[in-house]
């Protein structure tokens, strides 16, 4: 068995695969030949969101897989802008449609605030709304699990308030060098698993000299190092990439870092993302 074969088990016990493909930046024209490539590898978890554009290539790319639908998790994210009950209603009826491959897997809020203002302002009971859109999808079995994404302790403090659902996901930026000990630890209590996005720092790690001298020493690269580190986290990284080589590299990660390295790794601090600043989750905020 490998990682690929490995599953975590959410809250209402429904099985998610220990590492996904992430989909962000892979153009809907092209992302259905990623996820066949993908499925192919052994993948079985696949990310994607409204704001990415390429849900409805996704779907194609799942519908035309060979696997059975059923042997998939396929995750979207509900656009950050939407902060009102009607709308994420008719935005989650939008995902189905351009999905076309059935449920939901797995839906989240894409963020506490819509991008143009994140960290900003106060979107409590826009959340509180979208949440309850969420929650009626899922009862109604078009969505098996639901999530937020980017939410903090605060964040997640306000759905909860008025919750009949506690989010079974929160989907982070996670990687050695961003370690949100805290909100992981406010996660695992609640019985919120957490997945990695960006768990290579949108590449940015790779330039750092300690991460890859530890990364010589267990003899593989220092993405497979920082997935490794992910997971042992036990988290569920989503790597993004379109490319098969990469994409059967990041899944090579049946190794155990000590733990005197995963101490480190967690103690790492201050991973420059440079051009990709410009994007609100790399700000700093």
């Amino acid at each position: 068995m490998t990682t690929l074969d490995e599953t975590f088990t959410l809250s209402n016990g429904v099985r998610i695969p220990k590492l996904g493909l992430g989909t962000w930046f892979i153009d809907d024209d092209q992302v259905a030949e990623a996820v066949r490539a993908a499925v192919g590898i052994g993948y079985r978890n696949i990310d994607t969101a409204q704001a990415y554009g390429n849900e409805r290539g996704v779907g194609e790319g799942v519908r035309t897989a060979g696997v059975p639908r059923d042997e998939l998790f396929v995750s979207t994210k509900l656009a950050a802008e939407i902060k009102d009950y009607d709308k994420a209603a008719e935005a989650i009826d939008g995902s189905l449609e351009q999905l076309g491959i059935g449920h939901i897997d797995l839906m989240l809020i894409h963020s506490p605030q819509p991008w143009d203002d994140f960290r900003g302002g106060d979107y409590a009971e826009g959340n509180r709304a979208a949440w309850r859109a969420l929650e009626e999808a899922h009862q109604a079995g078009r969505i098996r699990s639901i999530g937020v994404s980017n939410f903090r302790q605060r964040d997640l403090d306000n759905i909860l308030r008025g919750a009949t659902v506690v989010p079974h996901v929160n989907q982070l930026l996670v990687h050695a060098g961003n370690t949100p000990t805290d909100l992981l630890d406010y996660c695992a209590d609640k019985q919120i698993l957490v997945e990695a996005y960006s768990p290579i720092a949108h590449g940015a790690i790779l330039r750092n000299a300690e991460v890859r001298s530890m990364a010589e020493k267990y003899g593989v690269s220092v993405a497979q190092l920082c997935i490794r580190y992910t997971l042992q986290l036990g988290m569920v990284p989503l790597p993004k990439t379109a490319n098969p080589e990469h994409m059967r590299a990041n899944a090579e990660v049946d190794f155990e870092i000590s733990g005197d390295d995963m101490e480190a790794l967690r103690d790492l601090r201050d991973v420059d993302y440079g051009e990709h600043s410009a994007f609100p989750v790399y700000s700093g905020k």
